[in-house]
């Protein structure tokens, strides 16, 4: 669907703000990773980019360009397909450093516009503009001005779809892209919905959407005419749900993110491996991004995740629950380390992804034990390098363990660009 058509959809008249009708708004930056590469490099514009990784190595499309996507390349596709089908691609590793910037400002100028944000990932947020037609004259009016400052301030381009609800506004940004911008009236979202293909319904998947086939729903209309009974005895609360969403139905509210329940950093091994002190490193050097995350949110954590993903796909998890909450890079990496030697004294296989977390968060206010000192020393050791890492690099100060990653992987202010950067922010 051409942006431009879908533009004479908005509805021109404003609606009073004291009666106003809810209106929710999703912006999504387009093509977020590369655009940021654009940005940064604007002889990249026009041209077939992937951002993931060198197709010679292990890994994933974390971004591609409209240009490259023409071929077929999408997002979580293997490098090696991406470029058997865009062979004449620009791979790039990219640096989650210049993505979580250009996030920051993005959800800056959001912020200018409404209080009531709900950031979905980097790249995309909902906002509730309800009666900010009084302010800007429309709600349409009001995006293309969000869309313009993004453009201006970041260099990026949004899509945005607005409407009733959360899901219609998904459904109408998606139809807008790329650089578009759709608004659903009030009472026609499930006219708007009926014609559009079931898949193309948040929260369905390819499995639901085979099961709906099976039933004769292929377009969203057709769910939301489906007998009820039918849906509910298929799929249970999950079937009412969706035929709600395939009418329009969405009273879900925006809401900012809490707080995390969860920190943890990964990464995919350019080859699978066996190799001991280079896994202890690569341990060690994601416990160090952990420890610090948690240290800059005030936080402790009570218990330690380690994740391994075999040659074969296989991916296991272990953990451990510590003895009092601690946000000690020491103390994360000894705990998964002895995860990690039981893990692989129990199994011979190559490694191919290596993960460490930490989970029951809390307030850092932890009551040091005054019979033992290490946990003071380690706290201010931790604090010491934390100010020096913000000044100069995450890389300026470094363990002897982590020095031999300095021979493998590239290094630079934000730390080492592992072979999946999408994952080893």
């Amino acid at each position: 669907m051409n942006p431009n058509s879908i533009n004479s959809m908005n509805p021109t008249n404003s609606t009073n703000p004291t009666n106003s009708v809810r209106r929710i708004m999703l912006i999504d930056l387009d093509a977020f990773f590369v655009s940021v590469e654009q940005v940064l490099n604007p002889e990249l514009k026009g041209k077939p980019v992937v951002v993931g990784g060198k197709p010679d190595r292990r890994g994933v499309v974390a971004a591609a360009s409209y240009e490259a996507r023409k071929f077929g390349v999408h997002s979580a596709m293997p490098l090696t397909t991406a470029y058997r089908l865009c062979p004449q691609a620009i791979f790039i590793e990219g640096n989650f450093s210049h993505y979580r910037e250009a996030s920051e400002k993005f959800m800056a100028i959001l912020s200018d516009f409404s209080p009531d944000l709900e950031p979905v990932s980097l790249d995309e947020a909902y906002m509730d503009v309800t009666g900010f037609e009084s302010i800007y004259g429309s709600i349409r009016q009001m995006a293309a001005l969000i869309r313009q400052r993004i453009k201006q301030e970041t260099g990026l381009c949004a899509s945005v779809g607005i409407a009733s609800g959360k899901v219609v506004a998904k459904v109408a940004c998606e139809l807008s892209k790329p650089d578009g911008l759709l608004e659903v009236t009030p009472g026609e979202e499930a006219s708007f919905l009926a014609p559009l293909p079931v898949d193309q319904l948040p929260g369905i998947g390819k499995k639901t959407e085979r099961v709906l086939k099976t039933l004769g729903i292929n377009t969203i209309g057709q769910l939301a005419s489906a007998p009820a009974a039918t849906l509910k005895s298929r799929f249970g609360i999950w079937g009412e749900l969706m035929q709600r969403h395939a009418r329009g139905i969405d009273d879900s509210k925006v809401e900012p993110p809490g707080p995390a329940k969860s920190i943890s950093r990964e990464t995919t091994f350019g080859e699978d491996t066996r190799d001991i002190p280079f896994l202890e490193a690569t341990l060690r050097y994601l416990s160090e991004r952990v420890g610090a995350d948690l240290r800059q949110h005030g936080k402790q954590a009570r218990c330690v995740q380690l994740k391994l993903r075999y040659v074969d796909f296989t991916t296991i998890t272990r953990r451990r629950t510590l003895r009092q909450s601690d946000s000690s890079d020491q103390v994360i990496f000894e705990t998964g380390l002895k995860l990690l030697k039981g893990a692989l004294t129990s199994d011979r296989r190559p490694v191919r992804l290596i993960g460490i977390g930490v989970s029951g968060l809390v307030e850092a206010n932890r009551q040091l034990d005054m019979l033992d000192s290490s946990a003071w020393r380690w706290e201010k050791l931790d604090k010491a390098i934390d100010r020096i890492r913000d000044k100069y690099g995450f890389t300026a100060i470094q363990t002897g363990r982590t020095l031999r990653l300095k021979e493998i992987f590239h290094s630079g202010d934000d730390g080492y660009s592992l072979h999946t950067p999408s994952l080893s922010r």
